[in-house]
């Protein structure tokens, strides 16, 4: 049987060799593993966007992956270096909050505590855990070995809270997750599903029960106050002009048509947004 692909997320960049050095680990010992490069370019220490891409991304990950996420601005703290199950495979990571969204909210955990003794013969780096500790984790389960041949178990880990939702008389209140690399605003106003001309809501976060509304009865209010409709893709407006849409992860975006909707409206993670069930 092949080896399982390396999935590799990190805040690393690509200035540096970290990356690559990161790499050659892996492909010295488990060489048989493809890797796939989530992305290297998290903005450094945000572990809630780090959290969020791996969400975003597992679903579609081969079966069987090891993430190896390294998001870990408490490198050589007493945060602890974890290995645990995942829905699709195996993670590898700091113990800082990283795997919460992929696991979900109350999801049991089977997890262990990296014991560096069984994986670096040589000296640990107190400040690049992801080429010494994470990498050999990583190799070792693409190997075929288990978690418990990584560390002692763990009962919990360090979990984040879930994104902001809240039902409210209007409709539901969110906030922003993630500003793209085109300057579109990702909420936690989702999941929605497409339903001819409706719109079937089935919260990614949290358990609120299902309603179908109306495309034309939403609003989606901005923190400047801005309320904008619900459209479909970008082509439904003018260039220049902004609109909300159910993007490709099925959550509420805010866009502007050939431009920057970050720019245009100063949205940044953390502002509230809500959308309105209007009529």
């Amino acid at each position: 049987m092949p080896q399982p692909p390396l999935v590799l997320l990190t805040d690393f960049g690509t200035r540096d060799a970290y990356v690559g050095m990161v790499k050659a680990v892996l492909a010295r010992l488990a060489p048989e593993s493809r890797h796939i490069d989530l992305t290297h370019a998290i903005p450094p220490g945000d572990v809630c966007a780090g959290a969020f891409t791996l969400w975003q991304a597992h679903e579609y990950l081969p079966c069987g992956s090891i993430i190896l996420a390294v998001v870990d601005p408490g490198v050589g703290t007493s945060r602890r270096a974890i290995a645990l199950r995942l829905p699709n495979g195996f993670g590898v990571g700091p113990d800082n909050g990283l795997f919460s969204w992929i696991l979900g909210p109350g999801a049991p955990v089977e997890a262990v505590e990296l014991d560096p003794a069984r994986l670096t013969p040589g000296a640990l780096s107190a400040t690049f855990h992801g080429r010494d500790l994470f990498a050999p984790a990583a190799a070792r389960l693409a190997n075929a070995c288990g978690l418990a041949d990584l560390g002692a178990p763990l009962a919990e880990i360090v979990r984040l809270p879930p994104p902001r939702l809240e039902a409210i008389p209007t409709g539901l209140r969110g906030e922003v997750l993630w500003i793209d690399g085109f300057g579109n605003a990702v909420t936690s106003l989702g999941r929605l599903r497409a339903a001819g001309e409706a719109y079937e809501f089935n919260p990614a976060w949290q358990d609120h029960r299902p309603r179908t509304v109306r495309a034309s009865a939403l609003r989606l209010e901005l923190p400047s106050g801005v309320r904008l409709p619900v459209a479909r893709t970008y082509g439904e407006v003018p260039p220049g002009e902004p609109l909300a849409y159910v993007g490709s992860s099925g959550l509420v975006e805010i866009g502007v048509h050939a431009g920057r909707a970050d720019q245009r409206f100063n949205l940044s993670p953390g502002q509230t947004v809500t959308l309105h069930i209007e009529g």
